[in-house]
């Protein structure tokens, strides 16, 4: 795994302004290396919620100032002015992220990637540009960064936080750690990695993990723990050293039918409806519903195409087919 220092530049209308959703960024940001440096454009009080995620992860902000037509204009100007600026002013950082997929960014884009950065780019689906996603060196739909998988059981953190308790210092539950672990671990290119690497990225994620805390004197120990916990995170030793591995859960396959398909894709829009996701494209439906229903086919439900569900769904008023400027179809959410 590489050791990639980001800058991370996020436009907060772009990215729905969820802490949920900017956790999750900053998630995946994190396994891919260090942010160095993290900016929101568009900042105003009513995303207070962003406070203490924003603050932990030193995150500075550039406020939304409503005056004139163009003030949307004016913060991609400015986030491309600060990209630009720490591109030439900080040697330490070689990886930028984007939240946007405005195609304004392509000169940006272009520019870094001519200097030899690496450009990973995030958006939703729903405002996502063609060439602006070919542009980047990586590119990740917001929603699958957010809610291609069932939620699991809200974590202590969040419960504590509703009833207004100190969140400052969070104790991650053995469950909670393990499903970290398997998520690093899933998002690297290879199918393992070392158990050394893994604990960098977890530090990254988590600076207050101590295996201590878990009764284990080394980090190893804390694996062959984890691995207990787990169907599927496995260790082995290989040329003397610790690797770390996922294979597929060993879970019972649902299946979708006839009769039960409808509530699954109720299920699954809702999910992405919560997470404030509006419009969606349908690749990103299908993924979701392949997600909890791996062996899902249009055909075992008795239809042709995916478009097919598309219209069927629209029927039930669950969305609405809608098509952008570039023709492409989207799906509103109800």
């Amino acid at each position: 795994m590489g050791t990639a220092n980001f800058a991370v530049f996020v436009d907060l209308e772009n990215a729905g302004a969820k802490e949920t959703v900017i956790n999750n960024i900053i998630e995946k940001v994190k396994i891919r290396g260090d942010i160095l440096l993290g900016k929101v454009y568009g900042y105003t009080d009513r995303y207070s919620d962003l406070k203490e995620c924003l603050l932990s992860n030193t995150f500075s902000v550039v406020p939304s100032l409503r005056y004139g037509k163009n003030q949307k204009n004016s913060l991609d100007i400015q986030l491309v002015i600060d990209a630009m600026e720490v591109a030439y002013t900080n040697p330490l950082i070689d990886s930028f992220c984007i939240v946007s997929g405005d195609s304004d960014y392509m000169p940006l884009v272009g520019k870094l990637k001519a200097m030899g950065k690496h450009v990973l780019g995030i958006s939703r689906s729903e405002v996502a540009s063609g060439i602006f996603i070919k542009a980047c060196n990586e590119f990740i739909f917001l929603e699958a960064v957010t809610t291609a998988a069932k939620p699991a059981a809200k974590p202590e953190r969040a419960k504590k936080k509703e009833r207004g308790e100190d969140t400052s210092i969070q104790e991650m539950s053995m469950e909670e750690m393990t499903k970290l672990l398997e998520t690093i671990v899933e998002d690297q290119d290879e199918d393992q990695m070392y158990a050394s690497e893994l604990k960098d990225t977890l530090m990254r994620l988590r600076p207050d993990f101590n295996e201590r805390n878990y009764g284990c004197a080394t980090f190893g120990k804390f694996i062959q723990l984890a691995c207990s916990h787990s169907d599927c995170l496995h260790a082995h030793t290989e040329n003397s050293s610790l690797m770390v591995s996922v294979t597929d859960k060993d879970e019972p396959v649902q299946q979708l039918n006839r009769n039960n398909w409808i509530p699954a894709f109720r299920e699954c829009l809702l999910r992405f409806k919560d997470e404030g996701f509006e419009r969606i494209n349908p690749s990103i439906l299908k993924t979701a519903v392949q997600a909890d229903y791996p062996d899902f086919d249009e055909k075992q439900i008795g239809f042709k195409r995916f478009s097919d569900i598309m219209k069927r769904l629209e029927k039930e008023n669950l969305l609405v087919i809608e098509m952008d400027e570039q023709h492409t179809m989207l799906l509103k959410i109800c």
